[in-house]
């Protein structure tokens, strides 16, 4: 079968497309045919080396497809069921052996493209305004890069749980995005000063939330933008790393809440990962809230989707089609 491996850190260009052998699953894995994988900021981190791998590895962490095989010892899960997943690393690839247990069913009515686009930023936004911080009538929530991924979905399920959302974004289109999404305020940081903005729109009161997946460029000026007791929700570093934090300035600034959450701590058991993962298709199936799918690449353009979404260039979700 064809995969995108890399066999050592790099730019888009040591993203491989090569022939690798089809695997075989185990006694609890299925082999699951893929229709098509999510490409997401981590699997840049991974390919550069910030999140150092074993190479050669075979990139991409969820997918969406059918159930070509499985396992001796699997019960609940049949060849041709529709599935997806997220968390698993070899989603770059035309086949993948999957355990069991971390595959998700589609309800009907929600397509495979879909809910490869949903698994991995879907259930991210999801445990973001349900869980890390859950969101309620009265809250203002501030959203960096609303226009991405997570950001589109997490501007509507703030929405659905009557929340107030101010939005950062870099462009009028992505502005425009954003606010299809239900973005109340829309801040363009590249021509205003997005803490002035935060203060003006709150009056000064500052938001309840952030939610950074940016990291060292709105970091610090971020937490300027809490209110007392607030909750800064750093979920992402596209911009790189934040400086080292004294924790007494989250004291000075009103003694504010910082929280670094990552999916994998909120899908960790089965039951999670059937909540998380059945309220995001439960939204999509039933039209309440849009998976919006940005770009389309082939498995052998795999490097020029790593390039289009390092540039920032994308809006929404980027799917690799095997």
């Amino acid at each position: 079968m064809k995969a995108v491996r890399v066999h050592a850190p790099g730019g888009p260009e040591v993203l491989k497309y090569e022939e690798v052998p089809e695997p075989v699953p185990g006694p609890l894995e299925t082999l699951v045919k893929i229709d098509a994988a999510g490409v997401n900021y981590v699997d840049v981190q991974q390919r550069t080396g910030r999140y150092p791998m074993q190479p050669p590895v075979t990139l991409g962490q969820e997918a969406a497809g059918t159930v070509a095989a499985v396992g001796s010892a699997v019960r609940d899960v049949r060849p041709g069921d529709r599935v997806a997943y997220s968390g698993i690393l070899g989603s770059y690839a035309e086949y993948a052996a999957v355990p069991a247990e971390r595959l998700v069913g589609l309800p009907d009515g929600v397509s495979t493209k879909h809910a490869a686009a949903a698994m991995l930023q879907g259930m991210t936004a999801q445990y973001l305004a349900c869980t890390t911080y859950p969101l309620k009538p009265g809250d203002t929530c501030l959203i960096h890069a609303a226009a991405g991924g997570v950001g589109l979905l997490l501007c509507q399920i703030a929405k659905l749980r009557g929340a107030r959302v101010l939005g950062t974004v870099s462009t009028d289109a992505k502005a425009r995005l954003a606010r299809e999404a239900g973005a109340d305020e829309v801040i363009l940081y590249t021509e205003h000063d997005f803490e002035e903005e935060v203060k003006r729109l709150t009056g000064g009161a500052g938001v309840q939330v952030v939610y950074d997946s940016v990291g060292q460029t709105t970091f610090a000026k971020g937490l300027n933008c809490l209110a007392r007791r607030g909750m800064m929700v750093l979920y992402g570093q596209s911009s790189g790393a934040v400086d080292l934090l004294d924790p007494q300035v989250l004291n000075q600034k009103g003694s504010l809440f910082l929280t670094r959450p990552t999916l994998a701590h909120y899908v960790a058991t089965r039951a999670e990962l059937e909540t998380r993962a059945g309220a995001v298709l439960g939204w999509i199936r039933d039209g309440r809230i849009k998976v919006r799918i940005g770009q389309e690449f082939s498995l052998a353009d795999a490097a020029e989707a790593h390039r289009r979404l390092e540039g920032r260039h994308t809006m929404g979700k980027v799917l690799l089609i095997p």
